[in-house]
């Protein structure tokens, strides 16, 4: 850690509740506040009691609880989040064990204590632990992602941990093993390549005195439990790594139903989970769902499937877990014992539609009646069905539930018709509402109108991008790490779905209020952000306006008319933009602001329009195939 925790000029901006310009507005005009102590005339570093003290006397800086200072100090005093909470963790489980504390060796951590001690007499170490944990877990910049509370809850469910041990051998910053915990695990075991997030989930362990560790390095090249078995494994592991040790790999033990490809890293991942269960135990992986049906896969899956090891895969709805756009999968394996006879069935789940919270208790109740019944055929039409071994195994091997399904049966097809006409008709009678309501203007449109780079260079908006693809050698891809708004997203009107394949030129996080506009589309489309923590994707601009000069629904709304387009398009003809040619109107921020309501609620009227013609063609297909089927028929026409 640091000495002297010090604070960028965005992360004042951040802390203060207002934008970079507004803290450059500062810094030029106010001479008492506070001179850079670092980093470089292009990106100083300030003395962060300073800048907290000079921000009070103005009164810019609200009070905070002692968890949200103690936090706000952490983070800008660390390397990394983790680093920080981790080092306070120690700290604090030294004192719950009732030793003494070794501060003298860390001087750095002097201007903290007061508060890691108030935090810990309020609410004992372990609350002041997971009250800091709570902070550390909030999504935004610099967060892991880490597998979300529902789905690890359901991994485990699936997995039967409770009573168990249990081993995640990707265990990030412990989600599984803390879901193994809240379902009654004897013991919790992990491996983790980053130092910092395996001593944060040994930390939680070690505050709840839950027997077991989590140890630091790569489980597939370094396997920190060879030859140790679980009662049951649950992973989330890497997706897509081409490095991952093949090679060297090549005879390995683990390797119990034949060599994995290289091109198949996640299966790596499966047969090493299958390696450290005991016989009858159950592992939980999560997979990208191209492992279902890979090409190079197909022998391994093959034998998964042969010797009764793969007993269930699941098709998860989207936006489950990182990265978000993906309808992951969940395989569920079982180790045999020696001389049992392979299984004749597998379930497929396809659980792609609707939420997690809705579907988790189906796939349960489905898992539960095949594993009371692995030979009774069970189907649930466009949902789940026990398939035989013997049909998945033919050239292609695919696994993917929703090419298994039985088709849906007609009182079913019927209730789906008429759920889908109910939602529709709901939001057709919500455009009224949405459409904004405006008066035309006697006189006719006027005023002055300012370009996006005059207002970049003025600071009432920082410009960034648009990003170009690296070459191919420039980065690996970043499993696991925080999404990827694409121009599609935008274009769409959706969040993002895209992940990080490497070749990002540079990684730029979106905060909320930001405005990202495609470089190359049909037509100039501008989308404000409302949630932070993607990355701003390839060809794409991302404005961000200083909130004391505009707003950003303004902005957008500015951007996307007819005028610009043509203004900002490129001479040659092609559909390419140069976005600092974009005109935007000069109005006071409140006159903006009353404008920028017209244009949100237009942006939803929008996305409204969408979501019906989207229905309505659902409604369509499900009309045309229920009459020609038989599964319905007109009013009024015989049986």
């Amino acid at each position: 850690m640091q000495e002297t925790p010090t604070i960028t000029a965005a992360e004042i901006a951040r802390l203060a509740g207002v934008g970079r310009a507004a803290v450059s507005n500062w810094r030029k005009r106010h001479a008492d506040f506070p001179a850079p102590v670092g980093g470089t005339p292009a990106s100083p570093e300030f003395d962060l009691a300073q800048v907290e003290q000079w921000l009070r006397a103005q009164g810019k800086l609200p009070e905070l609880a002692t968890a949200d200072r103690l936090w706000r100090h952490l983070a800008a005093a660390s390397d990394t989040p983790a680093a920080g909470l981790a080092t306070v963790g120690a700290l604090l489980l030294a004192r719950q064990r009732g030793q003494r504390p070794r501060r003298s060796a860390d001087p750095h951590l002097k201007p903290l204590l007061p508060d890691v001690d108030a935090l810990a007499d309020e609410l004992g170490p372990q609350g002041a632990f997971d009250e800091l944990w709570q902070r550390f877990s909030a999504p935004g910049p610099g967060r892991p992602f880490a597998t979300p509370d529902d789905l690890a809850d359901l991994m485990i469910e699936l997995a039967g941990v409770g009573g168990g041990s249990v081993l995640d051998p990707a265990a990030g910053s412990g989600a599984t093993l803390r879901a193994a915990v809240r379902a009654g695990c004897t013991s919790a075991y992990g491996q983790e390549l980053d130092p910092d997030l395996a001593r944060l989930a040994g930390l939680w362990l070690a505050l709840r005195d839950v027997p077991g560790e989590v140890s630091t390095g790569d489980s597939l090249r370094a396997d920190a439990y060879a030859g140790r078995t679980f009662d049951a494994v649950a992973c989330h592991p890497p997706f897509g790594v081409s490095n991952w040790g093949d090679e060297e790999l090549g005879h390995d033990p683990r390797w119990i139903v034949g060599t994995t490809p290289r091109t198949e890293p996640e299966l790596a991942w499966a047969q090493h989970a299958l390696a450290h269960l005991r016989a009858g135990g159950h592992a939980v992986l999560l997979m990208p769902p191209t492992v279902a049906g890979r090409r190079a896969g197909r022998r391994i899956r093959a034998e998964l499937l042969r010797r009764g090891v793969l007993r269930a895969v699941i098709a998860l709805p989207p936006r489950a877990a990182a990265p978000h756009g993906v309808p992951l999968h969940l395989w569920v394996l079982r180790r045999p014992a020696p001389d049992a006879p392979p299984p004749a069935r597998t379930l497929l789940v396809d659980a792609a539609g609707g939420d997690l919270t809705e579907t988790g208790p189906r796939i349960l109740a489905a898992w539960r009646a095949f594993t009371a019944a692995p030979d009774a055929e069970i189907e649930e039409a466009g949902f789940a069905r026990a398939v035989p071994v013997i049909e998945l195994l033919d050239e292609e091997v695919d696994l993917t539930p929703a090419r298994r399904q039985p088709a849906v049966a007609g009182a079913a097809t019927g209730e789906h018709l008429v759920r889908t006409r109910e939602r529709l008709a709901a939001v057709v009678g919500d455009l009224p509402a949405l459409m904004p309501q405006v008066t035309p203007v006697p006189e006719g449109p006027e005023g002055e109108f300012l370009t996006v780079g005059e207002l970049a260079r003025a600071g009432a908006l920082h410009l960034l991008g648009p990003i170009r693809a690296a070459s191919a050698e420039s980065g690996e891809p970043s499993a696991g790490g925080p999404p990827v708004l694409t121009v599609q997203d935008v274009l769409n009107g959706e969040g993002p779905s895209g992940s990080d394949d490497g070749r990002l030129g540079q990684q730029i996080r979106l905060a909320a209020g930001d405005v990202v506009v495609p470089m190359i589309a049909r037509q100039l489309t501008a989308r404000v952000v409302t949630v932070e923590g993607a990355l701003l994707g390839r060809n794409l601009y991302l404005l961000r306006p200083n909130p004391a000069a505009l707003d950003p629904w303004f902005l957008a709304g500015q951007l996307r008319t007819s005028a610009n387009e043509k203004q900002a398009s490129s001479l040659s003809g092609t559909l390419r933009f140069d976005i600092r040619r974009a005109q935007v109107r000069r109005l006071s921020l409140d006159e903006q602001r009353a404008h920028g309501e017209a244009f949100r609620r237009l942006d939803a009227f929008e996305s409204a329009i969408r979501q019906a013609a989207s229905l309505g063609a659902e409604l369509v297909q499900l009309t045309a195939d229920g009459l020609a089927s038989g599964a319905i028929r007109p009013e009024g026409g015989s049986s």
